[in-house]
């Protein structure tokens, strides 16, 4: 059973930066993609990154390229999410999770983690 654990959040400014984190509790990367999600009130959970198990392919929504950098660490079963530029419209709780693909598809993830709040206030 994998476990994911999140980190990270928290509350603040708009244009402010924040990096999250997610621990597995074992090796758990090849050969699957890690995405991480975002799930605001009222509204579904949306995909916002990926990144294969070698993390030499990565992917984002559109809403957040260029603004958002996904990346892990193999040694430390760790990946990490970095916010910057900040908006409003990024609140929500945010979710990593592992899938063997197709990873925008939430319904093809296999394990979740609890999620952590993102509040970005304006």
């Amino acid at each position: 059973q994998v476990q994911l654990g999140e980190s990270g959040g928290g509350l603040v400014q708009a244009g402010g930066s924040l990096r999250l984190s997610c621990t597995a509790s074992e090796h758990t990367f090849s050969p699957y993609y890690m995405g991480w999600f975002r799930q605001a009130p009222g509204k579904y959970r949306e995909f916002v990154a990926a990144i294969s198990w070698s993390g030499h392919r990565t992917d984002y929504a559109d809403s957040v390229k260029g603004r958002f950098t996904i990346s892990r660490s193999t040694t430390e079963n760790t990946v990490y999410l970095q916010m910057n530029n900040l908006k409003s419209e990024d609140t929500a709780i945010y979710y990593c999770a592992r899938t063997s693909g197709p990873y925008r598809d939430s319904a093809r993830y296999d394990y979740w983690g609890q999620g952590t709040q993102v509040t970005v206030s304006s």
